[in-house]
């Protein structure tokens, strides 16, 4: 069949973004990418949400999967197969529904990404205090050495970014490691509980009844669902900086692996959080890290295995935050490549090839958005605000990317990609609707709600604005040409 118009500029526009791709180190493997796919979904975080409905989470994490892993893993996929390009989602959604929805995406994951970042520095500190022990405890609550940990964060992050995946691999695989390692090690302290050996379980771990229905059940749900699982679409990112020159052959066989693992890790830990407190009293920053301390009081290791484990999370922070850091720098780097943000974001170090414009844009807006995050209020209130507002920005992408095989001119998806786009979207939506709420004690949850919901309706609006203008300026510039 003859190639319409339309297709021919859809193939047009692929080839020129390899083209642009050729020019990136082609650093990452299988098993890189199997790994970043672990840290880059996978957060001990979202064990706490998970750990209020007490042992019925079992169930929760079955819907979640169901509903929304599996389907945005076949919506992922397709697309996938159809654009294994180096930025991913922007590329899917600037090809499928226009330069305009391409950009407000791009604009949204970096949102994601970096609002993330800022957060991460409370989760940092929060571990430190761990550490540290009851001598500690000020470090939880004292705002002004959050954000000095966060500044010095980033400036380390624009360090490694600005090497290149050549070393930020080593990061983000030694993060997905501390994950599995965790995990193993929660494991390993419950066991002897779940077998009735020693002390009782703090709360039940695991049971296959429904949690009650209430408002706060399905705000978990929609946590769980689209919160936890989220990111699939993450390796695609880094398309154009595969070894194997068949990048869709080796992002699909990444997700294969490590999806089911990533399912595993949830449950399980789940379960090992409710062994060691009960539901009102996880600690909804860093569970994990309560978990394994709990888990070591009375043992012969216990004084060593406390803080040596709490060194392990902290490591696993520090990959997770460089795999963020690396995913938000090559937003803007796409971007410039379509002549939508200046050259300097996409021009590439002339040895390590890196867009050094973009790191250091990215470090120092994640560094502002640290301190405001941070200004006069609580840790956990403080890190729930980072992750809901960010996490938001990332739904709405979500929103685009089921809407692609729906909507988009082009597509012809079979009918079990187009439901499991309508579920993802479903789930998705969900989220969106719920999440503004705290789940947590806060100062105030009306003004939670609107500095929450402002900066996602504030990022957006000045993004729109921003395509406005420049699609005016290039639209004179091609007029005069």
């Amino acid at each position: 069949m003859p190639t319409t118009e339309g297709e021919q500029q859809f193939l047009d526009a692929e080839r020129l973004v390899q083209l642009q791709s050729g020019e990136l180190k082609k650093e990452l493997r299988v098993g890189d990418l199997v790994l970043s796919q672990i840290l880059y979904i996978m957060t001990f975080s979202w064990l706490a949400p998970a750990g209020k409905l007490g042992p019925g989470h079992v169930i929760y994490w079955l819907i979640a999967v169901l509903f929304f892993y599996i389907p945005s893993g076949v919506v992922v996929l397709h697309l996938n197969r159809e654009m294994p390009l180096e930025g991913g989602l922007y590329q899917w959604a600037k090809l499928r529904l226009g330069p305009a929805a391409g950009f407000l995406v791009a604009l949204n994951l970096w949102a994601t990404v970096v609002l993330v970042l800022s957060g991460e520095s409370s989760v940092i500190s929060n571990n430190l205090s761990y550490l540290v022990g009851p001598a500690g405890n000020w470090i939880v609550e004292n705002r002004s050495f959050t954000m000095a940990l966060g500044a010095l964060l980033m400036c380390g992050l624009m360090l490694v970014a600005a090497r290149g995946l050549a070393l930020g691999r080593w990061f983000h695989n030694a993060g997905g490691f501390v994950m599995v390692t965790v995990l193993v090690g929660m494991v390993l302290f419950a066991l002897p509980r779940w077998f009735g050996v020693g002390s009782a379980v703090a709360s039940a771990p695991a049971a296959l009844v429904l949690p009650a229905a209430s408002l706060l059940n399905l705000n978990l749900l929609a946590k769980m669902g689209f919160g936890a699982f989220c990111g699939l679409d993450g390796a695609s990112i880094f398309s154009g900086e595969c070894r194997n020159p068949n990048a869709e052959r080796t992002i699909r066989r990444a997700i294969w692996l490590a999806g089911p693992l990533i399912a595993l890790i949830y449950i399980v830990g789940t379960a090992c959080v409710l062994t060691f407190s009960s539901p009102n009293d996880i600690d909804m920053t860093s569970p994990a890290t309560q978990a394994l301390n709990r888990g070591a009081i009375g043992t012969t290791i216990g004084g060593f295995v406390a803080p040596f484990v709490t060194v392990l999370i902290l490591c696993g922070s520090i990959g997770f935050t460089t795999l963020y850091f690396n995913v938000a720098v090559r937003l803007p780097m796409v971007a410039g490549w379509d002549h939508l943000l200046p050259a300097s974001f996409s021009r590439l170090h002339p040895q390590l090839r890196t867009p050094i414009g973009s790191i250091v844009f990215i470090g120092l807006t994640a560094i502002g958005l640290t301190i405001f995050a941070n200004l006069g209020v609580g840790g956990q209130e403080a890190f729930q605000f980072s992750l809901n507002a960010g996490i938001i920005s990332w739904a709405l992408t979500y929103v685009v990317m089921f809407a692609i095989p729906l909507v988009a001119k082009g597509e012809k998806p079979p009918w079990g990609v187009r439901v499991a786009a309508v579920s993802g979207l479903a789930m998705t939506i969900l989220y969106v609707t719920l999440s503004i709420f705290p789940i947590v004690d806060v100062k105030s949850s009306l003004s939670f709600t609107a500095k929450v919901s402002g900066i996602v309706i504030a990022i957006n609006a000045v993004g729109a604005l921003y395509y406005r203008r420049v699609s005016k300026r290039q639209g004179r510039t091609h007029h005069h040409v």
